[in-house]
């Protein structure tokens, strides 16, 4: 799954135009390195997002394509 939709479908960033404009301002950043947001995400990279005061960083746990409101934290664990 594309970065910038994992990203929307976590409920990590609220849209996917403004996941997708966030990767090309280098503000997410994939086990370190910064990404774009036709990454490919996987079970186990560590996804860091510098947007608004504090950074956030977190693990992911599952990849799915369609997940409810509820289902949607059970897709990373933050560190």
């Amino acid at each position: 799954m594309r970065l910038d939709k994992f990203l929307k479908v976590s409920r990590l960033i609220k849209r996917r135009t403004v996941a997708n404009e966030a990767c090309d301002a280098e503000k997410v950043f994939v086990n370190g390195k910064v990404a774009r947001a036709s990454y490919d995400v996987k079970v186990g990279d560590v996804i860091e997002i510098n947007m608004g005061k504090s950074p956030l960083k977190v693990r992911v746990l599952k990849v799915v394509e369609v997940v409810g409101k509820e289902g949607a934290s059970d897709l990373y664990e933050v560190v």
